[in-house]
This record gives C-alpha cells, sequence and structure tokens, in this order.
C-alpha cells in the first residue's frame, strides 16, 4: 500500500510513467508540492472520478504519509491502482530534495 521515496525518484530519473495525487489543504499546497493533482483529503469523497484512471500508477502524498494511507485505501475502494508515499513530503524532502521547505 506504500511506496518509498526512493523508487520513486528512480522513476522520475528513468521517466516511468505514473500520476501524483496532493491530498495535503490547499494552504499547504501553496507553501510547497512536488505537482501533481491536487485534492485536500476532506474534498476526496465527492471529487475521487475526477482523477484520471489511465495513468497509472496513482501516488498519493501528503505531509507525512498519514492522510494520504487514507485516501489510498479510499482509491483502491473505488478500483484505483494508488500508492500512498511513505514518510509523504516531509521524507521527501530530506532523502531525495532538500529544496522543498519543510513543516
Amino acid at each position: 500500500m506504500e511506496i518509498d521515496n526512493k523508487k520513486i525518484h528512480k522513476w522520475i530519473q528513468d521517466k516511468k510513467p505514473f500520476q501524483l495525487l496532493d491530498v495535503r489543504r490547499d494552504d499547504e499546497r501553496e507553501f510547497c508540492h512536488i505537482g501533481g493533482l491536487h485534492i485536500p483529503l476532506h474534498e476526496l469523497m465527492t471529487r475521487f472520478e475526477e482523477i484520471p484512471r489511465d495513468k497509472t500508477p496513482l501516488i498519493v502524498y501528503c505531509h507525512h504519509g498519514v492522510r494520504s494511507l487514507h485516501a489510498t485505501q479510499f482509491l483502491k475502494f473505488h478500483g484505483y491502482d494508488a500508492l500512498s508515499l511513505r514518510g509523504g513530503l516531509d521524507a521527501w524532502s530530506l532523502e531525495i530534495d532538500p529544496s522543498i521547505p519543510r513543516y
């Protein structure tokens, strides 16, 4: 249900297709992000059908990985090939890209 950020980083380098989904709040997204579609977790139940099903896998991220796990469970129930970014954006900043501010 989770994927390591080092694996995602390698996918980026290898140009492997995948889709990102940020489920953080709007203010968090404005502060920093690593791209992808943005649907806050509290809106996911009503907006999940906006997520294209043809771009797989779907990598869901948040700040520390808790909200993205909840989102991933919900999305899997609805037939999406979804994985949660382990450790979230905080781990990404620590291990992959220190230019992403931590908060």
